[in-house]
């Protein structure tokens, strides 16, 4: 496509998706023509200069000899960078994934995905391109504590938090409320299921809701971005639960609304020390071309930061997702942490008196539990279970988060007992 005879037109996001965009996120672009870009020039030279690591007398990378065999895999798969966009195979796998996990989704919706230095890394690049200072941010109020860290203390947005629930179920009347009271054009909001403290995710029936909020609230006019918090993803244990992420709700849901899926192999795989993450991107209407603006920012901003996440542990995962009882090994796993969940269902069933010292609180998917003292502050227990019962929780607020992922199942009963304890001891 061209204007006149040989000029042509560089792609552009449509302006709606544009104003999403931070001031650093508008102006950060992956540098073709800098180092990186002679180096891709000068590949495949008999005689190659450029290249920012140390390669022996055969051109191939140099490496401590006792570090090799520890890793099975080629050296050219250990040793050298990796790309800021990151390894294309994995990249091209995970989106693969992405799709057969999401029956909602369809190839021609979604960016490639982008590499990070999984999910923490993940979400501060999202920050990064989406967020000026004193923006706000919307969300749950129910929330992991290191988003302050990220989006509150690095990028001095502004955290707008409503009740996570209303009665039984997620809020969603009150995400939108918070939403439509943001000053300005642009909103951007935070979605996380299964939710870190709480452990709770949409039924279908509640992501329809929030979709259909959302799209209302495009329709007003107002520009969103909805940064999806999927670590957890896939970790469902209850009929009924939103199967696919909420990104498959909004991936083509109004061509105001911006969905970026923030997820990897942390969680979901139980490979918490790879750190391999990744950002998918999605609007409706978009073409590739103009996704690939996305994903060029979003490169750039790894560049910025951390030049490129761990090439090993992106060739760990891309070997394990291209095994053949890949299937098997992530069902085992599942399994046992449904019987954990299940363990615990059980001992709420069983034990009825324990009502009268804490109030479980909605769950049904991922790692935790909260659980709400009755009278008791939840630091005064968390302190007394330590020094009495030989037992750590988390106080998150004036809730108990339990992260029932971490304790096998015979001690869950007594985990639960001791915490009725300390509540009646502390009365």
């Amino acid at each position: 496509m061209s204007n006149q005879v040989g000029e042509q037109v560089e792609p552009q996001l449509p302006e709606s998706i544009n104003a999403t965009l931070s001031r650093k996120g508008k102006s950060i672009t992956f540098p073709k023509k800098g180092i990186l870009g002679q180096s891709a020039a000068a590949r495949g030279r008999t005689i190659n200069g450029t290249i920012g690591i140390a390669l022996d007398e055969q051109g191939q990378p140099m490496f401590l000899d006792g570090l090799a065999p520890m890793v099975d895999l080629p050296v050219t798969d250990v040793f050298p960078y990796a790309s800021s966009f990151g390894k294309p195979e994995l990249r091209h796998r995970w989106l693969q994934m992405i799709l057969e996990k999401n029956s909602k989704l369809s190839a021609h919706q979604l960016s490639q995905p982008v590499v990070t230095n999984a999910l923490t890394h993940g979400l501060s690049v999202a920050g990064s391109l989406f967020l000026d200072p004193c923006d706000p941010l919307v969300l749950a109020d129910r929330f992991w504590g290191n988003y302050k860290l990220i989006f509150q203390h690095t990028y001095d947005a502004e955290l707008k938090t409503y009740p996570t629930f209303d009665g039984d179920g997620f809020n969603v009347a009150g995400l939108l409320t918070t939403a439509q009271a943001c000053p300005g054009n642009k909103v951007v909001l935070l979605l996380n299921f299964p939710n870190n403290p709480t452990g709770y995710t949409c039924t279908a029936a509640e992501a329809n809701e929030i979709r259909e909020s959302l799209v209302a609230l495009a329709e007003s006019g107002r520009d969103v971005v909805v940064l999806i918090d999927d670590a957890y993803f896939g970790l469902v244990y209850e009929d009924g639960v939103m199967k696919d992420s909420i990104f498959a709700w909004l991936a083509d849901a109004h061509e105001r609304l911006l969905a970026v899926k923030i997820d990897g192999s942390t969680k979901e795989d139980f490979a918490w020390g790879y750190r391999v993450g990744f950002l998918t991107f999605a609007f409706k209407g978009a073409s590739a071309s103009q996704l690939a603006i996305l994903e060029d920012k979003a490169a750039a901003t790894v560049r910025a930061t951390i030049s490129n996440a761990s090439h090993v542990g992106q060739s760990l995962m891309l070997a394990a997702y291209n095994h053949p009882d890949y299937p098997k090994w992530k069902d085992s796993a599942y399994q046992q942490l449904w019987r954990r969940y299940e363990t615990v269902r059980a001992v709420f069933r069983d034990h009825p008196e324990y009502a009268e010292s804490f109030q479980p609180q909605p769950f049904n998917s991922g790692y935790f539990l909260c659980v709400k003292p009755i009278g008791i502050d939840a630091e005064s227990v968390r302190v007394k279970l330590l020094e009495d019962f030989d037992a750590g929780v988390i106080a998150a607020g004036d809730l108990i988060r339990i992260a029932y992922s971490s304790v096998p199942c015979d001690d869950l009963p007594k985990l639960f007992q001791s915490i009725h304890l300390a509540i009646g001891s502390l009365a």
